[in-house]
């Protein structure tokens, strides 16, 4: 745990300026989607998509969003999110750093969606509990950018 606790201590937590939308849709939706590769993410901001055996859900900014919202209109949205992302490199033998963040989180009842990248860990929080989160954070983490 002492390991856990020093890695988050030489976090920097970056929060990105855009404002991002969840998106659930069923598979038929999803094929129709790639049916139209202009209404791909611009591979220019971050994005996500997962697909499960119930769905396939995507996270995009806005303006990937409104891209081809009109073609998701049967689609589950939720919208209002921010990413933070914690700038710091995770070997694959780190044990309880996620669970560290999302228990300080949990204790400031501030609800998470958490995605892992190859090395990295992030969350999208919703706008409204972001100075929640930051304040609930910032004295665990080097830095708050």
């Amino acid at each position: 745990m002492n390991d856990v606790i020093e890695l988050l201590r030489r976090t920097r937590v970056v929060v990105s300026p855009e404002t991002y939308f969840v998106v659930g849709l069923k598979d038929a939706d999803w094929k129709r989607l790639l049916e139209s590769p202009e209404l791909s993410p611009r591979m220019t901001s971050p994005f996500l998509l997962f697909k499960d055996r119930w769905e396939v859900t995507m996270v995009l900014d806005e303006v990937d969003y409104a891209t081809c919202r009109h073609a998701i209109r049967e689609a589950k949205v939720e919208g209002g999110f921010r990413l933070l992302s914690f700038d710091v490199e995770l070997p694959f033998n780190v044990i309880g750093f996620l669970a560290r963040i999302t228990g300080i989180l949990a204790e400031a009842e501030v609800p998470v969606l958490s995605v892992s990248s190859f090395s990295r860990d992030h969350l999208f929080i919703h706008q409204n509990d972001l100075p929640k989160a930051l304040k609930a954070l910032g004295e665990h983490v080097e830095e708050l950018c």
